[in-house]
């Protein structure tokens, strides 16, 4: 079935969960909004009866019944005096009639004799046309009307919906697959982060296991930039307004920024950063450049401040404090392409480490030169730069898709793109070209022939935001993350208290080469500890008992369902120090 005769059955699906919810809670019920969805559609409900779990069988009863009467959907072009009449106890019907443009045709839909709805349309003709779908109501929850948060709280009803109840039982299925991998839930539970309400929304508490992760990230990655010439920086948290008024962020982002102290009242104005380029530029303009100098590559391990409507809030991939691996290359043009692509493989080099390369994506993000205050510079050095990064990015290979309107407001950018569980995209890491923001810090360098000229700029990440990068390391390995990365890479279990010292003795031996081990001592079976470290997903475990101590060997086990007895020790380090050398995937 194509896309939009999908998305048709769900709509005409949200008109019948409207009338169902009519015939069971009666004309009190006023009705909003009920648009299809990616997955299926929601209907916006003002209601004097709370909805609960314990009422979905009931309304999906009732919308089966509507379903298999055979109720007619029938159009109906009215006037607006008519519309208001019809609509004369429905408020948030009247107030969208109230919206609309002088002579726009208003449109109504009944379902059968005694159920109207405003609506475009268009529906199926006929509710019989929908027996062989699949539906389910999937969650009862809140959303503001018109999605304003000073608006009036409503209850939205959501369902699932597929033209055959066996891609129903599918995506079902997959939703509870995505559910077990979810970073949101597994990370709490393997003890990675929290979150507290009175510290706010996007303000993540990493626990010691999170913060283990970011910091064996954070180290793998500075060392690896620095093997590519990059040069590390530290600059401050904040500044005064007085920079980013420079840099454009103050005209063009202040919105997404922590301003302190009030703009209208106050001396000097100082925001958190929201990005680092205004900083390390800098260290570029802390003496006289020349062409030899360049190209020069800063980078940053770099916590940033953004303020993200609250809605947009989720776990760790949408925060409002985060870090991330940010760099600054400045070039001549002619290196431009060769150092674009050094940044590109560096991109591909830790997404292919980390195991997430086969599921990324590119998209080639440019201006909207119909949004001409959303951006700096002129139209021609927008073309310029889109240009050059277009034919980067054919020399290179790279299959993209394109995003109008989407490029930062100084320079077009190559957004490397990874969905979560969930199907939600978002952007891991981004490479931008900027030949804009050096004129306006006064950056120059002498070239060959004596003239001072304007670099080009590089803005990059490396492995992009180390939170987000965490989610979908939690949610690719389902919290059993590769040996290099897991947070506790061996637990030692003793079968009993009389073995605790030879644990000791192993646990000692273990840390001398760097391993990450823990000794589970509590007088519990062994049974128990077991299912303990299995269930926090270490990868392995080392069982210590009456014949490992005769015979002064170890047993483990292994977290893909491998086990051994009568091992030596000095072997299994050798096992495991060489899965860490070289970062091997599960």
């Amino acid at each position: 079935m194509e896309k939009e005769q999908i998305m048709i059955g769900r709509h005409s699906l949200s008109h019948i969960l409207a009338k169902a919810i009519k015939n069971l809670y009666g004309q009190e019920v006023k009705l909003a909004i009920g648009p299809a969805i990616e997955d299926g559609f929601y209907y916006d409900f003002d209601s004097p009866v709370n909805f609960s779990d314990s009422d979905i069988p009931k309304i999906e009863k009732e919308m089966q019944k509507i379903i298999n009467s055979s109720e007619k959907f029938e159009r109906q072009v009215v006037s607006r005096d008519e519309a208001n009449k019809i609509f004369k106890n429905e408020p948030y019907k009247l107030e969208l009639i109230s919206e609309l443009e002088d002579g726009s045709e208003i449109s109504v839909y009944k379902l059968g004799n005694d159920f109207v709805d405003l609506c475009r349309g268009p529906h199926m003709d006929n509710s019989s046309k929908l027996q062989n779908w699949g539906f389910k109501i999937s969650r009862i929850n809140g959303g503001y009307w018109k999605g304003i948060e000073k608006n009036k709280m409503l209850q939205r009803i959501y369902a699932y919906a597929f033209p055959d109840k066996k891609q129903l039982s599918e995506y079902i299925l997959k939703l509870e697959e995505a559910q077990k991998r979810d970073h949101n839930k597994l990370g709490r539970e393997l003890e990675i982060f929290t979150t507290v309400d009175y510290i706010g929304q996007g303000l993540p508490i990493l626990l010691p296991n999170g913060a283990r992760i970011i910091q064996l990230l954070q180290r793998f990655v500075e060392d690896e930039e620095q093997k590519r010439g990059w040069q590390l920086t530290k600059t401050p948290f904040m500044a005064k307004s007085d920079l980013y008024k420079i840099s454009g962020h103050w005209d063009h982002y202040r919105d997404g920024m922590f301003v302190l102290g009030d703009p209208e009242k106050d001396k000097e104005v100082y925001a958190l950063r929201p990005m680092t380029c205004p900083f390390q530029y800098q260290a570029f303009l802390n003496k006289a450049r020349s062409y030899k100098d360049l190209p020069l590559r800063y980078n940053e391990t770099s916590t940033l401040f953004r303020n993200e409507a609250s809605g947009e809030m989720h776990g760790l991939i949408r925060v409002r404090q985060f870090t991330i691996s940010e760099g600054h290359l400045m070039c001549t043009p002619e290196q431009l392409e060769d150092e674009f692509r050094g940044c590109l493989e560096l991109a591909n080099y830790m997404l292919k480490t980390l195991g997430l390369y086969e599921d990324a994506s590119y998209r080639f993000s440019q201006w909207d030169p119909n949004n001409r205050e959303k951006y700096i510079g002129t139209e021609e050095q927008w073309n310029e730069a889109q240009s050059t990064m277009e034919k980067i990015l054919k020399d290179l290979g790279i299959n993209y898709q394109i995003g109008v309107g989407e490029a930062a407001f100084y320079g077009p950018k190559l957004d490397i793109q990874i969905k979560n569980v969930w199907g939600k995209e978002d952007t891991l890491i981004t490479i931008q070209i900027d030949q804009m923001l050096a004129e306006k810090f006064g950056m120059e360098y002498t070239d060959k022939d004596g003239v001072k000229k304007n670099p080009y700029i590089i803005h990059r990440t490396s492995i992009g935001c180390y939170e987000r990068t965490l989610a979908y390391l939690i949610e690719k390995y389902a919290g059993a993350f590769p040996v290099w990365l897991a947070p506790i890479q061996v637990k030692v279990l003793p079968i009993s208290e009389k073995f605790i010292d030879r644990c000791n003795e192993i646990l000692s031996e273990l840390k001398k080469y760097g391993i990450r081990a823990e000794i589970d001592d509590r007088n519990e079976k062994i049974g128990y500890k077991i299912r303990s470290a299995s269930s926090m997903k270490i990868p392995y475990m080392i069982i210590i008992g009456e014949e490992e101590v005769n015979s002064n060997t170890i047993s483990f086990r292994a977290r893909k369902n491998e086990s051994a007895s009568g091992v030596e020790l000095r072997d299994f380090i050798d096992r495991i120090m060489e899965e860490i050398s070289t970062k091997k995937l599960n």
